[in-house]
């Protein structure tokens, strides 16, 4: 039975030094994040399903549409696929002003063939209101006179991301299109793709090997690696298998989703609220209720069997050892504490848990030394 809601992939790509076999299927909502090192395919993958390089063999199918079937002999171009790509680079045109490279997209040659494509259920804006809703999401409103080499690298990014946006797209692809960014740029931009994310509940195919834009942004999570996918998934359900994200090289973390319970606001702290307890952290500035995700470095929790007085630490919480492995090198351990329900991820030296007698099922007290709150 085919899902009208996802986006299935069977990519194979042979090149003389690199290939690319991937098969997954990804929901057609939220952010799918590619993840991986340099060279992993993340690139790779994302334009074969734009149709900007052809896979040796496969099947690409958007809900009932299938786009691409190396059996079959089918292959639509990328013109004609309900798509819009962001590249790493703005490129913008140069002799056109922001609203000039914003109406471009709007030419009804460039249109056509896209929107035949577009699931029935996506009901369409007429050009003009799709060109005013991009430009009002992506506050570009005082920028529309301006030339593209009067912009900033951020302000460049967001026109890139609105022109995209004007097509209507059924799926946006971006490829690390925060790359070439500083990251006082970086950080302008995000709260933008968080908004398209929120607001317009469009879906994303996003490549990075940012650990800030994937725990940021990723609903779904796609781990790469040499080609191939190592594993994918939910982004929390990831973030609880340390071996998947070790193996890539990444630290240990855990991902946690909470509410801003209150604000200190004298001492710059939030106090952030999930199952089975409370964290305080930096506040950004989020009202109270806001929904925000929590990432915590293995290495930043430690473990006592006692619970601790007259420390520093003002983020102690009572937890449940549920698992304890050997790290990369044997003289370390991860431990996975059990906050009723809630998962952390803790590193400790070995030696630690021999002289602590620690074992699974025994009542602890978690330290958790930072907490960064990224959302």
């Amino acid at each position: 039975m085919i899902d009208p809601d996802t986006l299935a992939l069977e990519v194979s790509l042979q090149r003389v030094d690199f290939a690319l076999n991937v098969a997954l299927t990804l929901p057609a909502k939220g952010i799918s994040v590619l993840f991986g090192p340099s060279g992993s395919g993340k690139t790779s993958l994302l334009r074969c399903v734009a149709g900007l390089e052809p896979q040796s063999r496969g099947r690409i199918a958007w809900g009932a549409s299938v786009l691409s079937d190396s059996r079959q002999g089918i292959h639509s171009p990328s013109w004609q696929r309900p798509f819009a790509y962001v590249f790493q680079e703005a490129s913008l045109f140069e002799h056109l002003d922001v609203m000039g490279n914003l109406s471009f997209g709007l030419k009804p040659e460039r249109l056509h063939n896209k929107r035949c494509m577009v699931p029935q259920s996506a009901p369409l804006l007429s050009p003009e209101l799709a060109l005013e809703q991009a430009i009002e999401i992506l506050g570009l409103e005082a920028l529309l006179g301006r030339q593209p080499q009067q912009l900033s690298g951020g302000e460049r990014q967001r026109v890139a991301m609105a022109r995209a946006l004007v097509t209507q797209p059924s799926l946006l692809m971006l490829d690390e299109p925060l790359a070439s960014l500083d990251r006082a740029r970086q950080q302008e931009v995000l709260p933008w793709l968080e908004k398209l994310r929120d607001t317009l509940h469009l879906p994303m195919l996003y490549v990075t090997h940012s650990e800030t834009e994937m725990t940021r942004l990723a609903s779904t999570l796609v781990l790469m690696d040499q080609g191939r996918v190592k594993a994918c998934g939910p982004v929390q359900e990831i973030f609880t298998n340390a071996e998947w994200l070790t193996d890539l090289g990444e630290e240990p973390s855990s991902l946690i989703h909470a509410q801003v319970k209150e604000r200190d606001e004298p001492w710059g702290l939030a106090q952030a609220k999930f199952k089975g307890g409370e964290f305080w952290c930096r506040d950004p500035g989020l009202a109270v209720g806001s929904c925000v995700r929590l990432r915590i470095l293995a290495r930043d929790v430690s473990i006592a069997c006692r619970e601790p007085v007259g420390s520093s630490i003002q983020n102690i919480v009572p937890a449940r050892i549920h698992s304890i492995q050997a790290d990369r090198h044997f003289s370390q351990s991860l431990v996975r504490l059990d906050m009723e329900g809630t998962l952390l991820w803790a590193k400790v030296t070995s030696r630690s848990v021999a002289k602590l007698g620690l074992e699974v099922g025994q009542p602890v007290w978690a330290q958790v030394k930072s907490v960064a709150l990224i959302e």
